[in-house]
């Protein structure tokens, strides 16, 4: 690659987590492979997360790319951080997680190993994530390598555990968030679905990520932020009822999406999806079930 053009841009988001950012700092700055930008895109935050970014910058240790944002969520900051990408993958490395010092050089050796007259047709290269006591989180990979084609398998791989992943920087470029006025969240696996349905995929037996849940992740606050983001997560549900998944897993996305019709007060999903076949009526009361739920929670 030239100077110009980094092999990898890595990719944090971040909102008031100057405290935590040292640990992906660190583990950047420990890289065996050296080729690649970092791309800290900050959603508007209110610490010091600027003064903090602004002397690893004059260390000039590693290639650093700081934009500030107004506050707009997570996929508005991935969608800045994809336009502004240099490298020609992309890896969204989280403000409070660390890597192995041989992370990016992995990714590039099992990148590579892709037969280069088909590596075009690749989106994704994924790995596991382990603990900081070197703890594998959740179930490896049914072999070494798994090269996926098809839909179902690739979201059979990428569920039950925490995963971690490169994408080509140009299939991030063509499957960006979509993003509605005042809302701060679009579930990330609208994307993943997109990539999967689209692309082919890798799957290495090899941790790389070192992932630890902090309580005030986004994670934890997942139900009320989809909640306060209907549109979005309406979007998400919509598409998933046209994706090949079992019976069951369907009649689940039919209720959230009658749930979030709700909270949208836009019952046109609920007749254009559920109203071509009667299996799913039942996901009516229940997703009406959970929206009353989600109002008195409120």
């Amino acid at each position: 690659m030239s100077k110009n053009m980094p092999y990898f841009t890595v990719f944090t988001p971040t909102y008031n987590r100057a405290h935590t950012l040292s640990g992906v700092y660190e583990s950047l700055c420990a890289q065996t492979f050296k080729d690649f930008e970092w791309v800290i895109v900050d959603d508007g935050s209110t610490d010091n997360t600027d003064e903090v970014v602004g002397r690893w910058v004059d260390e000039r240790l590693i290639d650093i790319n700081y934009i500030k944002q107004k506050n707009q969520g997570k996929h508005v900051a991935h969608n800045t951080a994809v336009d502004n990408a240099k490298g020609n993958l992309f890896l969204v490395f989280d403000s409070d997680d660390r890597c192995i010092p041989e992370t990016l050089e992995t990714f590039r050796k099992y990148w590579e190993d892709i037969p280069r007259d088909v590596r075009s047709k690749y989106s994704t290269l994924s790995v596991l994530c382990m603990n900081h006591f070197g703890q594998i989180i959740g179930p490896e990979y049914p072999d070494f390598i798994i090269d996926s084609q098809t839909f179902s398998e690739q979201l059979e791989l990428r569920s039950g555990g925490e995963r971690w992943g490169i994408n080509t920087t140009e299939s991030m470029r063509a499957n960006k968030f979509p993003v509605y006025c005042g809302e701060r969240f679009i579930p990330e696996g609208l994307v993943w679905n997109r990539l999967s349905k689209n692309y082919r995929a890798r799957f290495v037996n090899v941790p790389l990520r070192i992932y630890e849940q902090q309580t005030d992740s986004l994670s934890k606050k997942i139900v009320d932020i989809r909640a306060q983001s209907p549109r979005g997560t309406l979007q998400y549900y919509s598409e998933s009822m046209t994706l090949p998944l079992s019976t069951k897993q369907r009649l689940k996305n039919a209720s959230n999406l009658v749930r979030f019709s709700c909270h949208t007060k836009d019952i046109s999903q609920i007749k254009k999806v559920i109203g071509k076949d009667f299996i799913f009526l039942p996901a009516i009361p229940l997703g009406l079930l959970v929206f009353l739920s989600d109002v008195v929670r409120k």
